[in-house]
């Protein structure tokens, strides 16, 4: 209908790995087959422990509205999680249940910026906080990381940047797999809070590392928001369930934006989630399969001629320079995906500047997949000549 508004605040960039999950999709509803390396998630399902709660729950609970905040249990929980695995203090009445971290990164901007401050990201770096930001009418402050130091990010970059209110930062990285050494993390979070820019510290990958320790802001800074979720580590991307530990002055502002925005979090993920914490041995196999995956394509990639890797620390990705092969990370994708049935991100999702000569590759599947990746990149790189 004419004459009515839509708001300028949706005018922001599409998120280009749903594209290319929706492409893929295509390709297999009509016969064609898929490897898939696009997607940021886990391909096994729950864990076993989450499953049962989730059934118990089902079977023997109302599942009404809870707290906005979560049910008291899983916030317990949680809290012994901080001292089981960082030997930090988390207070649960400073972790709130959210609707997955997409949840969380919305309800901490919110409570944490108003519109016009200027808060900086990474580049390249996850795509949905810059839109997120944008939405908001918040400015944001790309800072360019590059291969080169490991895409790590420093104080001198941010003193660079001029006056900040905020950072979001995550380590492990997407889409680089990026981890800060604690000594790393500790520094930055120290001049954040010496500086008063909040810091958005993004742990949602946490669990998911080889070789290099992860740290939580939370230790290092009375003032860091930390995001995290059950869908990497714990495979639950699909039950939709964050948190957020807060620091002490924040935990009202969020709990009052979520009891308006969302009333609460799904009541049968929360219960599936303590669940998940019984599945350990489960969760670890995973990972350890990431890590296989991982040295599959470290190994395989190269012979494709994709050589310029800078080996991901955490999560389960590798992001590739391919500029010798085009000019057009989305075109190269759209080629692979037609040519070779092979499913990837281009890089203009995570880096609008230098994104056009990057590929994502998730190596979240199974080993067979990477294997196949691998097998086609390097017959299509030998027929090219």
């Amino acid at each position: 209908m004419s004459g009515l508004k839509v708001s300028a605040r949706a005018d922001i960039a599409p998120f280009f790995v749903m594209e290319m999950m929706r492409a893929a999709a295509e390709r297999e509803a009509a016969g064609g087959d898929v490897v898939h390396m696009e997607v940021g998630q886990p391909s096994t399902p729950a864990p076993e422990g989450a499953r049962a709660a989730a059934k118990a729950a089902i079977d023997g609970d109302v599942l009404g509205y809870t707290s906005a905040v979560g049910i008291e249990p899983l916030r317990q929980r949680l809290a012994q999680h901080y001292a089981d695995w960082y030997s930090h203090g988390a207070d649960a009445d400073c972790l709130v249940v959210t609707q997955g971290a997409s949840g969380a990164f919305t309800l901490a901007f919110l409570s944490c910026f108003e519109a016009g401050d200027r808060v900086a990201v990474t580049a390249p770096g996850y795509p949905c906080y810059r839109n997120t930001l944008e939405a908001l009418d918040i400015e944001v402050v790309e800072i360019a990381v590059t291969a080169e130091t490991g895409f790590r990010l420093t104080t001198a970059m941010l003193e660079d940047a001029g006056e900040l209110d905020g950072l979001v930062l995550a380590s492990p990285a997407n889409p680089t797999g990026t981890m800060l050494r604690p000594s790393e993390l500790d520094t930055l979070a120290r001049w954040c809070h010496t500086a008063s820019v909040r810091l958005i510290s993004d742990e949602i990958y946490h669990g998911i590392s080889y070789g290099t320790v992860a740290a939580t802001a939370a230790a290092s800074s009375p003032s860091a928001v930390v995001v995290n979720s059950f869908s990497k580590y714990f495979s639950m991307t699909g039950w939709r369930l964050g948190w957020l530990l807060l620091p002490p002055d924040l935990v009202s502002p969020v709990e009052r934006l979520a009891q308006n925005a969302t009333i609460a979090a799904a009541t049968v993920s929360q219960h599936a989630a303590l669940g998940a914490f019984d599945s350990i041995d489960e969760l670890e196999a995973n990972v350890a399969r990431y890590r296989t995956n991982r040295e599959i394509l470290l190994d395989g990639l190269p012979a494709a001629g994709i050589e310029r890797i800078a080996p991901p620390d955490g999560a389960f990705y590798i992001y590739a320079n391919v500029d010798h092969l085009t000019d057009d990370s989305a075109e190269l994708a759209a080629i692979w995906l037609a040519e070779l049935g092979i499913a990837t991100t281009p890089g203009i999702d995570f880096d609008p500047a230098e994104g056009h000569r990057y590929i994502r590759f998730s190596f979240a599947g199974s080993n067979d997949d990477m294997t196949q990746t691998v097998e086609r990149l390097t017959d299509w790189t030998r027929r090219r000549g």
